[in-house]
C-alpha cells in the first residue's frame, strides 16, 4: 500500500487548513445560520472535520462528503460512527470535480481543495451546480501576502500566477458573480499551529514506528516539509476563507 502521509501528518489537526477550531465553528455557523434543516456539501472532504462538526452542531442537518482518498474515507466513516452522526452523512470515493449529485445543497464547501478542480474559478462553477436556491458556498483559497522569490515557488511547486494577492483573489470572486457575505484571514498563529501540527504528527508517528518500512520516508518529507515552511513560504503564502452567496444574473 502506498504511504499517506497527508493522513498521519492531519492526525493532531483535522481540519487540513490553517484555520483554529473557533474560526472552523465560527464560519460554520456563518453559513448554516437561519437554516434548520441544512444540506451540506463538501467536495474534498478528506477525514470528514467539517462535516463532523455540522453534524454535531446542527441535529437536523445531513451531510455529504466527496474525496479520492480511501483511508480518509474510512476514517471519516469511522468519526461518523464515534460521534453518533453516521446515519445522516454520506460518503462518496469519487473525484470532486467528477461528482454529481442528484439534489442541491444549502452549503458547499470546498477548503484548501481547489486544487482537486485545477484552481480557484472551476472551483466556484462547480460549487454553483451544486448550490440549491438560497444556498451559500464556503471556499478557503491561498494567496500571496508577500511577493514570492523563486525559492518559495520551487519549494511550493507553483507559478507566480497561480494565486493573487487578497485583494486579487476576492476580485476573482465578485468577477465570477459571487459576493463574499464573511470571510476570515489565517493569522499567522493559524498557520504556525497547522504547520508544527503537520509536520509533528508525521515526525511523531515515524520516531514510534521504526521498525515500519515507511518511517524513513515519513521522517523525510515531515523534515523537509518544516524546512520549506519556515526557510520559504512561511509569511508570504496566506490563506483566505470566503462565505459567499451567488449574485443573481441580470433580469433573474
Amino acid at each position: 500500500m502506498t504511504f499517506n502521509a497527508s493522513l498521519h501528518a492531519h492526525s493532531d489537526h483535522p481540519v487540513a487548513a490553517p484555520l483554529s477550531e473557533a474560526n472552523t465553528e465560527r464560519l460554520l455557523r456563518r453559513a448554516v445560520q437561519g437554516r434548520t434543516r441544512p444540506r451540506l456539501l463538501d467536495l474534498g472532504c478528506g477525514r470528514g472535520a467539517w462535516l463532523h462538526r455540522a453534524l454535531t452542531a446542527f441535529p437536523q442537518a445531513r451531510a455529504a462528503g466527496v474525496d479520492v482518498d480511501a483511508q480518509a474515507l474510512a476514517l471519516a466513516r469511522a468519526e461518523a460512527e464515534a460521534l453518533g452522526v453516521a446515519d445522516r452523512l454520506t460518503l462518496h470515493e469519487t473525484p470532486a470535480a467528477e461528482f454529481r449529485a442528484g439534489e442541491g445543497y444549502d452549503v458547499v464547501l470546498c477548503v484548501g481543495a481547489t486544487h482537486a478542480f485545477g484552481g480557484l474559478p472551476a472551483t466556484l462553477e462547480a460549487a454553483r451546480r451544486h448550490l440549491a436556491p438560497g444556498g451559500v458556498a464556503v471556499v478557503g483559497e491561498g494567496f500571496w501576502e508577500r511577493e514570492p522569490d523563486a525559492a518559495t515557488l520551487r519549494e511550493l511547486g507553483s507559478t507566480r500566477e497561480e494565486f493573487g494577492d487578497l485583494a486579487a483573489t476576492v476580485a476573482r470572486v465578485t468577477e465570477a458573480g459571487w459576493a463574499p457575505v464573511h470571510g476570515h484571514t489565517s493569522t499567522l498563529g493559524e498557520w504556525d499551529e497547522y504547520e508544527w501540527s503537520w509536520t509533528g504528527s508525521l515526525t511523531r508517528w515515524a520516531l514510534d514506528h521504526p521498525g515500519d518500512p515507511h518511517s524513513t520516508e515519513a521522517l523525510r518529507r515531515a523534515t523537509a516539509h518544516r524546512d520549506g515552511w519556515l526557510n520559504g513560504y512561511r509569511g508570504t503564502l496566506g490563506f483566505v476563507t470566503l462565505v459567499l452567496r451567488p449574485v443573481p444574473s441580470p433580469g433573474v
